[in-house]
C-alpha cells in the first residue's frame, strides 16, 4: 500500500467518524469504535490480530485513567449538589467582585470548572453574576461571558476534569498530572485574557434572563468555602508531593509515603474522602449514594468513548500507519504542535463536544513512549512534549463552540444572550481564545527543551 492510498484512506475513515457523529447521530462510542475496525481491515491489520487490538487499546483505558476520570466527577458532583460550587463563587465574588466584577466572574468560573463541568458550573453561578451585574450598576452580559470563559478554559485544559484527565492519560502522563495541571493553569489563564476584553465590548448589547436563571438563583445554598476548596487543594498538594519525593535526597519509607500518595487515582481518592465533611455540614450523607450513582452515569459514557479512543489509537500502532508518517512527516513535523490541534479543532467544530474532541484526538497521538505511535513520528517524546500536546489538544477542543454545542445554549439560555448573538458572542471569543492558546503553546514547544 502506497503512502498517498495509506494517508487517504486514514483521511476517509475521520471523515465518515465525524459524518457519523454529526449527521447520522451515531453515539461517540460506536462510531469511534466502528471506525477503528474499519480501519483496521482497511489498513491490512489480520482479521486473526484484529480482536486483541481492540482488547489491548480497550483495556488499556481502563487500567490506567478510569478510576480518576470517576473520582474527578464525584468530586464535581458532590460540590454540586452541596452547594460546593457555589461557596466558591462566593469566596471569589468577595475578594474582587464589588470593583471588578467581570474579572471576578472569570476567576469563579475558571475555579469552579475545575471540578466541575462548565455546563453545570454555568447553571449554577450565573445568578451569582446577574446578581453583582445589579449592585455594581454593570450589564450583566460582559459578566456572562467573562463566566462562559473562565469556565471553559479550565474545562479543557486543567484536570481533573474528565477531558484533559484523559487525554493525560492516553499520551502516557497518567502518573505526572501535576505537569498537566501546571502547564494547564497557565495556558488557560493566559487564554483568558484577551476574553476579558473581548467581553467588555458588548456592555449594551440587549439580555433576556430566562426564567430557569431566576429559579437557579433560589436554590443555591451556602457552606464553608475552606471546605468547598479542599477538594481541589488537596490532591495537587499531594501530587506535588509526590514529586518532591523523586527529586529531594529523603528518608526511604517517607518518600515511599510521599509517592504513594502522590500517585493520581491515590491522590484523587483521598481528595473524594474529604469531601465527606462537607456532606455531613450540609447533612446530605444520606445523598451520597444517589449522587455516586449520578456521578457514574455521567463518568461511564466518558469512559467508554476513552476506551474507544484507546481501540483507534491501537489500531492506528499495530497498522503500520505510523511508519507511513514518518516517510513523510518532515511537513508534519513543521506543524508541531499544531498538527493535534488542527484536528482537536475539526471534531470540535463539526461535532460539538470538547470532551469527545480531546479523547478522540488523544488517542490518535498515542502515548509518547511508544516508539510505533504517532507521538513518537512526529518528535513528541519526553513528558513535557506530551503535555505540550494535551495542550494543544485542549486548545483545538475549544475552537469554536457553536449550535451543536450543548454548552453553547446554556451560555446563551442562562446567561441571557438572545440567540441571535450567540456567534458574534460565544463563538467569536472561543474562537479567540482557541487561536491564542494554541499561539502561546507553539511559542513554549519553540523555547522549552522538548
Amino acid at each position: 500500500m502506497t503512502t498517498m492510498s495509506t494517508l487517504l484512506i486514514f483521511a476517509a475513515a475521520i471523515v465518515l467518524m465525524v459524518v457519523a457523529i454529526a449527521r447520522w447521530k451515531v453515539h461517540p462510542f460506536l462510531a469511534i469504535l466502528g471506525t477503528a475496525i474499519l480501519l483496521a481491515a482497511l489498513l491490512g491489520i489480520p482479521f486473526t490480530d484484529i480482536p486483541d487490538v481492540i482488547g489491548k487499546g480497550f483495556g488499556g483505558v481502563f487500567s490506567g485513567i478510569a478510576l480518576v476520570i470517576i473520582f474527578g466527577t464525584l468530586i464535581g458532583r458532590v460540590l454540586e449538589r452541596t452547594g460546593g460550587a457555589v461557596a466558591l463563587a462566593r469566596a471569589v465574588e468577595r475578594v474582587v467582585g464589588k470593583r471588578h466584577p467581570r474579572l471576578a466572574m472569570m476567576l469563579i468560573g475558571w475555579i469552579v470548572s475545575i471540578p466541575v463541568f462548565c455546563d453545570s458550573g454555568f447553571v449554577l453561578v450565573s445568578p451569582i453574576g446577574k446578581s453583582l451585574a445589579k449592585r455594581s450598576g454593570t450589564s450583566p452580559i460582559p459578566l456572562m461571558l467573562a463566566l462562559a470563559a473562565g469556565l471553559f478554559a479550565s474545562h479543557v485544559f486543567i484536570p481533573p476534569t474528565p477531558g484533559p484527565v484523559a487525554a493525560a492519560g492516553m499520551v502516557g502522563l497518567e502518573n505526572n498530572l501535576l505537569l498537566v495541571i501546571g502547564l494547564g493553569a497557565i495556558i488557560s489563564l493566559l487564554s483568558l485574557v484577551p476574553a476579558y476584553f473581548f467581553a467588555g465590548r458588548f456592555g449594551k448589547l440587549d439580555t433576556e434572563f430566562s426564567e430557569a436563571s431566576e429559579d437557579s438563583e433560589s436554590q443555591q445554598m451556602s457552606c464553608s468555602a475552606a471546605l468547598a476548596f479542599l477538594p481541589i487543594v488537596l490532591p495537587i498538594v499531594l501530587m506535588a508531593l509526590g514529586s518532591v519525593a523523586s527529586l529531594v535526597t529523603m528518608p526511604e519509607n517517607v518518600a515511599a509515603v510521599f509517592t504513594f500518595l502522590g500517585k493520581p487515582v491515590i491522590a484523587l481518592m483521598l481528595a473524594l474522602l474529604s469531601c465527606l465533611p462537607l456532606l455531613m455540614r450540609q447533612k446530605k450523607l444520606g445523598e451520597f449514594h444517589d449522587i455516586t450513582s449520578n456521578a457514574l452515569k455521567t463518568a461511564g459514557p466518558i469512559i467508554f468513548i476513552t476506551a474507544a479512543g484507546g481501540v483507534l489509537g491501537a489500531v492506528v500502532t499495530a497498522s503500520g500507519f505510523v511508519d507511513v508518517i514518518k516517510e513523510s512527516g518532515d511537513s508534519l513535523k513543521m506543524l508541531g504542535v499544531v498538527f493535534p490541534f488542527l484536528i482537536a479543532a475539526i471534531l470540535k467544530s463539526a461535532q460539538g463536544s470538547s470532551t469527545v474532541a480531546i479523547t478522540t484526538t488523544a488517542s490518535m497521538m498515542g502515548m509518547f513512549s511508544d516508539s510505533g505511535s504517532m507521538m513518537n513520528a512526529l518528535g513528541f517524546t519526553s513528558p513535557l512534549a506530551a503535555a505540550l500536546v494535551v495542550m494543544a489538544i485542549g486548545a483545538g477542543a475549544m475552537t469554536v463552540s457553536h449550535a451543536n454545542d450543548s454548552y453553547f445554549w446554556v451560555v446563551t439560555g442562562f446567561g441571557g444572550i438572545k440567540p441571535r448573538d450567540g456567534y458574534r458572542t460565544m463563538t467569536l471569543m472561543t474562537l479567540i481564545m482557541g487561536i491564542t492558546a494554541i499561539a502561546l503553546i507553539a511559542l513554549a514547544a519553540a523555547i522549552l527543551p522538548i
